[in-house]
């Protein structure tokens, strides 16, 4: 990382669930979840994203979690908020809410639906960059949106001076070795699969943002640690152990298998909002008969 960008985080952070309890926030459940997290040895923590069912939050919600969950984090880790859309306008006032809540650094995915060009991409990050009183991180995950950024926008957004870092979520190896080859300096790259946190690692990243981490924060931490401590060979035996159930958590769109995994743990109720829903029974059967014996481990 360059002199005049700072690091939002080193390690691991998690990707946090929203908890619902008759369709509004749950707020002693996000208090445990969030106390849980920082126990584990959790690096920073991620509110109002995906796995946040970010999407389905009004403004006001949007505010109160990102506030909520910063007066509870007490300065302990780094914050960082959701604030992405398919509307540049929207985006931006979803940022400067953020940041009005208290946010360390904002976290914005690629506008999807009605995609963007080369430029429209560009174009559209550096609009909410210029409008953010915090540093913005790209977050490019095409499985879901539809589009993907590439090294003509990496290259340009990396110039911008409040635009610190990257969730590289493609899958794409390759993408995230030439970024972090041409672009590392500009920009902290963040493993966004977790079955890819030590591969990503090996190429140069600084860590990962997890869906796992919700359930055991605490083997996702040591997982970076004995990696940056020396572990090597120990940390890719655990990565490949822990493959299936990463893997689980993707049975069904996320945060659906990973809420309802927490909601067996008794971190929250097994509660969504559409167009979200529970777990199939056949994956709900799964996913208790998998995580059995982890639970035991770690209770």
């Amino acid at each position: 990382m360059s002199l005049h960008k700072s690091a939002v985080f080193y390690g691991v952070a998690t990707a946090l669930i929203t908890p619902f309890r008759e369709d509004s926030i749950d707020y002693n459940a996000l208090a445990d979840l969030i106390e849980q997290q920082i126990e584990g040895g959790i690096d920073a923590l991620l509110v109002a994203g995906t796995t946040g069912e970010g999407a389905t939050l009004s403004y006001r919600e949007h505010h109160d979690v990102i506030a909520f969950a910063k007066e509870r984090i007490g300065g302990r880790v780094p914050l960082l908020a959701g604030c992405g859309s398919n509307s540049t306008a929207r985006a931006i006032e979803l940022a400067q809410n953020a940041c009005e809540a208290g946010a360390d650094a904002l976290l914005a995915v690629t506008p999807y639906y009605n995609k963007a060009s080369h430029r429209g991409l560009i174009l559209h990050y550096e609009a909410i960059a210029n409008a953010a009183t915090r540093p913005l991180m790209l977050y490019n995950v095409p499985s879901r949106t539809g589009v993907s950024l590439g090294m003509e926008e990496y290259r340009a957004l990396a110039k911008h001076p409040n635009i610190v870092g990257v969730k590289e979520s493609s899958g794409d190896l390759g993408l995230m070795e030439a970024l972090i080859a041409e672009c590392g300096e500009e920009l902290d790259v963040y493993a966004g699969n977790d079955d890819q946190l030590i591969p990503a690692l090996k190429l140069g990243a600084v860590g990962g943002i997890s869906v796992y981490s919700n359930l055991f924060p605490e083997q996702m931490s040591r997982l970076y640690r004995l990696f940056v401590n020396g572990s090597r060979q120990l940390a890719d035996q655990t990565q490949r152990a822990l493959i299936p159930y990463y893997k689980s958590l993707f049975w069904e769109v996320n945060p659906i298998p990973v809420k309802y995994a927490a909601s067996l743990m008794g971190l929250c109720q097994a509660e969504y909002r559409l167009p979200l829903c529970p777990p199939s029974k056949d994956n709900c059967r799964r996913l208790k008969a998998l995580f059995a014996t982890n639970f035991e481990k770690n209770s």
